[in-house]
């Protein structure tokens, strides 16, 4: 654990609170991906299939079930909950996420560590994270308008990654014999994918206007 590390931790944490804040103070799901969201879903609960055999630390544990709970929870809100499925913008949220899928596991039996079952879907949920964010990046276009907490949702998911990155860098120089390429290539490509938004975060943040995409 180093502070970069914990930064990440705490950063993915808030993104998660920041989401249930939107939906349940605002009764609404308006702006938010369930493709995305369900995409979370499934890479948590393939990432962590050694929460009930292996014990790292409480720490670990009670991040794990936060994430698998809290991502499950917001699937089953947006598509079962009687008053905030009606506000989902199912006509916007189009992206053939099943490609993601499908192209994320078929790069994990080529591309793990150790082919076992438990590694090469560790390798998959590792590639699925990468573009999971893609969905609600097209959706967020396609609304061009974005809502404060939304906006900030967002941006704390990508400060997640960015903070990850330099855990890795961190260790790399640290540790030794540390190398982890899986995680550092899926890195980039994620944090890549947030830049478009970053700059016109912070642009509606210097101009202290509203957030607004380029369609």
């Amino acid at each position: 654990m180093n502070i970069f590390r914990l930064a990440g931790d705490m950063t993915h944490l808030f993104s998660v609170l920041v989401l249930l804040l939107k939906i349940y103070a605002t009764k609404s799901c308006s702006g938010i991906s369930l493709k995305t969201q369900e995409l979370y879903a499934l890479v948590f609960l393939t990432r962590y299939l050694d929460l009930l055999t292996d014990f790292i630390s409480v720490y670990n544990s009670v991040m794990k079930v936060v994430f698998i709970s809290t991502s499950i929870a917001i699937v089953w809100c947006m598509k079962y909950h009687p008053l905030m499925r009606r506000t989902y913008d199912k006509d916007q949220d189009t992206f053939r996420h099943y490609i993601l899928v499908g192209g994320s596991f078929i790069v994990a039996l080529f591309f793990h560590d150790r082919f076992t079952f438990r590694e090469v879907f560790w390798a998959f949920s590792i590639y699925l994270e990468a573009v999971a964010i893609l969905p609600q990046l097209v959706l967020l276009q396609r609304s061009r308008n974005v809502d404060n907490l939304t906006g900030q949702y967002v941006f704390f998911l990508g400060a997640y990654r960015a903070f990850y990155l330099l855990n890795w860098i961190y260790r790399y120089f640290r540790e030794d014999h540390y190398s982890h390429w899986i995680p550092w290539i899926a890195g980039l490509v994620q944090t890549a994918l947030y830049a478009d938004f970053f700059y016109y975060y912070f642009v509606s943040w210097k101009n202290n206007a509203k957030l607004q995409l380029p369609a």
